[in-house]
Protein backbone atom coordinates (compact mmCIF):
# COMPACT_ATOMS: atom_id res chain seq x y z
CA UNK A 1 0.00 0.00 0.00
CA UNK A 2 1.38 3.38 -0.94
CA UNK A 3 1.89 6.09 1.66
CA UNK A 4 -0.69 8.25 -0.10
CA UNK A 5 -3.32 5.49 0.01
CA UNK A 6 -2.46 4.81 3.66
CA UNK A 7 -2.88 8.52 4.51
CA UNK A 8 -6.21 8.76 2.68
CA UNK A 9 -7.55 5.66 4.48
CA UNK A 10 -6.28 7.03 7.78
CA UNK A 11 -8.15 10.30 7.21
CA UNK A 12 -11.34 8.43 6.41
CA UNK A 13 -10.95 6.27 9.54
CA UNK A 14 -10.54 9.48 11.57
CA UNK A 15 -13.76 10.87 10.07
CA UNK A 16 -15.65 7.67 10.93
CA UNK A 17 -14.26 7.71 14.46
CA UNK A 18 -15.70 11.20 14.93
CA UNK A 19 -18.88 10.66 12.94
CA UNK A 20 -22.40 10.94 14.26
CA UNK A 21 -24.80 8.46 15.74
CA UNK A 22 -24.61 5.78 13.03
CA UNK A 23 -20.95 5.18 12.16
CA UNK A 24 -21.91 2.53 9.65
CA UNK A 25 -23.40 5.26 7.46
CA UNK A 26 -20.08 7.11 7.58
CA UNK A 27 -18.30 3.85 6.72
CA UNK A 28 -20.34 3.27 3.56
CA UNK A 29 -20.04 6.96 2.70
CA UNK A 30 -16.27 6.66 2.99
CA UNK A 31 -16.17 3.61 0.75
CA UNK A 32 -18.24 5.44 -1.85
CA UNK A 33 -16.03 8.52 -1.63
CA UNK A 34 -12.83 6.47 -1.84
CA UNK A 35 -13.86 4.30 -4.77
CA UNK A 36 -16.71 5.84 -6.81
CA UNK A 37 -17.13 9.55 -6.12
CA UNK A 38 -15.74 11.56 -9.07
CA UNK A 39 -14.40 14.06 -6.52
CA UNK A 40 -12.78 11.30 -4.46
CA UNK A 41 -9.43 9.60 -5.01
CA UNK A 42 -11.02 6.68 -6.99
CA UNK A 43 -8.92 4.11 -5.16
CA UNK A 44 -8.88 0.43 -5.80
CA UNK A 45 -9.37 -0.98 -2.30
CA UNK A 46 -9.39 -4.53 -1.05
CA UNK A 47 -10.62 -6.19 2.12
CA UNK A 48 -7.35 -5.50 3.95
CA UNK A 49 -7.67 -1.80 3.14
CA UNK A 50 -11.03 -1.73 4.90
CA UNK A 51 -9.72 -2.98 8.26
CA UNK A 52 -8.86 0.48 9.59
CA UNK A 53 -12.28 1.77 8.54
CA UNK A 54 -14.05 -1.19 10.17
CA UNK A 55 -12.05 -0.70 13.38
CA UNK A 56 -13.10 2.95 13.39
CA UNK A 57 -16.77 1.92 13.10
CA UNK A 58 -16.41 -0.49 16.04
CA UNK A 59 -14.63 2.13 18.17
CA UNK A 60 -17.23 4.77 17.35
CA UNK A 61 -20.03 2.40 18.36
CA UNK A 62 -18.10 1.64 21.55
CA UNK A 63 -17.88 5.35 22.33
CA UNK A 64 -21.55 6.10 21.80
CA UNK A 65 -22.75 2.96 23.60
CA UNK A 66 -20.59 3.69 26.64
CA UNK A 67 -21.71 7.33 26.56
CA UNK A 68 -25.28 6.17 27.18
CA UNK A 69 -24.40 3.85 30.08
CA UNK A 70 -22.27 6.39 31.92
CA UNK A 71 -24.08 7.96 34.88
CA UNK A 72 -22.13 11.19 34.58
CA UNK A 73 -23.69 11.80 31.17
CA UNK A 74 -27.33 11.47 32.27
CA UNK A 75 -27.92 15.22 32.49
CA UNK A 76 -25.71 16.24 29.58
CA UNK A 77 -26.96 17.10 26.10
CA UNK A 78 -24.90 14.24 24.60
CA UNK A 79 -26.89 11.62 26.52
CA UNK A 80 -29.32 9.60 24.38
CA UNK A 81 -30.50 6.96 26.88
CA UNK A 82 -30.75 3.22 27.15
CA UNK A 83 -33.17 2.96 24.25
CA UNK A 84 -30.50 4.34 21.89
CA UNK A 85 -27.84 2.29 23.63
CA UNK A 86 -29.80 -0.89 22.92
CA UNK A 87 -30.26 0.06 19.26
CA UNK A 88 -26.56 0.86 18.89
CA UNK A 89 -25.55 -2.41 20.55
CA UNK A 90 -27.64 -4.32 17.98
CA UNK A 91 -26.04 -2.34 15.16
CA UNK A 92 -22.55 -3.05 16.50
CA UNK A 93 -23.27 -6.76 16.85
CA UNK A 94 -24.69 -6.94 13.30
CA UNK A 95 -21.72 -5.03 11.87
CA UNK A 96 -19.13 -7.10 13.73
CA UNK A 97 -20.85 -10.43 12.98
CA UNK A 98 -20.90 -9.71 9.24
CA UNK A 99 -17.16 -9.05 9.33
CA UNK A 100 -16.11 -11.59 11.98
CA UNK A 101 -14.80 -8.85 14.26
CA UNK A 102 -14.26 -9.85 17.89
CA UNK A 103 -16.08 -7.44 20.20
CA UNK A 104 -15.81 -9.55 23.37
CA UNK A 105 -13.72 -6.92 25.18
CA UNK A 106 -16.30 -4.24 24.34
CA UNK A 107 -19.08 -6.58 25.50
CA UNK A 108 -17.38 -6.96 28.91
CA UNK A 109 -16.88 -3.22 29.16
CA UNK A 110 -20.52 -2.49 28.33
CA UNK A 111 -21.77 -5.14 30.78
CA UNK A 112 -19.84 -3.56 33.64
CA UNK A 113 -20.88 -0.05 32.64
CA UNK A 114 -24.55 -1.06 32.36
CA UNK A 115 -24.55 -2.73 35.79
CA UNK A 116 -22.90 0.33 37.36
CA UNK A 117 -25.27 2.66 35.54
CA UNK A 118 -28.40 0.80 36.65
CA UNK A 119 -27.21 0.51 40.26
CA UNK A 120 -26.46 4.24 40.37
CA UNK A 121 -29.79 5.11 38.75
CA UNK A 122 -31.73 2.97 41.25
CA UNK A 123 -29.83 4.51 44.16
CA UNK A 124 -30.35 8.09 42.95
CA UNK A 125 -34.04 7.65 42.09
CA UNK A 126 -34.78 5.75 45.32
CA UNK A 127 -33.16 8.46 47.41
CA UNK A 128 -35.15 11.17 45.65
CA UNK A 129 -32.07 12.81 44.12
CA UNK A 130 -33.52 12.59 40.64
CA UNK A 131 -36.27 11.27 38.41
CA UNK A 132 -35.26 8.33 36.30
CA UNK A 133 -33.60 8.92 32.96
CA UNK A 134 -34.41 5.41 31.74
CA UNK A 135 -36.24 5.93 28.47
CA UNK A 136 -37.01 2.36 27.46
CA UNK A 137 -39.35 -0.42 28.43
CA UNK A 138 -38.25 -3.29 30.63
CA UNK A 139 -38.45 -5.60 27.61
CA UNK A 140 -35.99 -3.39 25.66
CA UNK A 141 -33.68 -3.35 28.68
CA UNK A 142 -33.82 -7.12 29.11
CA UNK A 143 -33.27 -7.58 25.37
CA UNK A 144 -30.14 -5.41 25.67
CA UNK A 145 -29.02 -7.45 28.68
CA UNK A 146 -29.58 -10.72 26.78
CA UNK A 147 -27.68 -9.35 23.80
CA UNK A 148 -24.78 -8.68 26.14
CA UNK A 149 -24.97 -12.21 27.53
CA UNK A 150 -26.81 -11.36 30.75
CA UNK A 151 -30.11 -12.71 32.02
CA UNK A 152 -32.93 -10.83 33.74
CA UNK A 153 -31.54 -12.14 37.01
CA UNK A 154 -28.25 -10.33 36.37
CA UNK A 155 -30.05 -6.97 36.38
CA UNK A 156 -30.51 -5.08 39.66
CA UNK A 157 -33.71 -6.06 41.45
CA UNK A 158 -35.59 -2.77 41.35
CA UNK A 159 -34.75 -1.77 37.78
CA UNK A 160 -38.11 -2.88 36.40
CA UNK A 161 -39.86 -0.11 38.38
CA UNK A 162 -37.76 2.51 36.58
CA UNK A 163 -39.02 1.28 33.21
CA UNK A 164 -42.71 1.47 34.12
CA UNK A 165 -44.84 3.31 31.59
CA UNK A 166 -42.17 3.32 28.90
Amino acid sequence: MTDNKKNILSEEAFLILHSGEVPEVAYYGSIHYLTEDPEGPLLNIGLLDLISLEEAVVQRYRTIILRDVTSGNRDRSIYRGLKRCAANWKRLVNFSDKRSIDISSIRKEVIEALKDFLSQEIMDVSSGKRKTCINCSYSVLTELACGLGLSKDDLPERVEMLCMGK
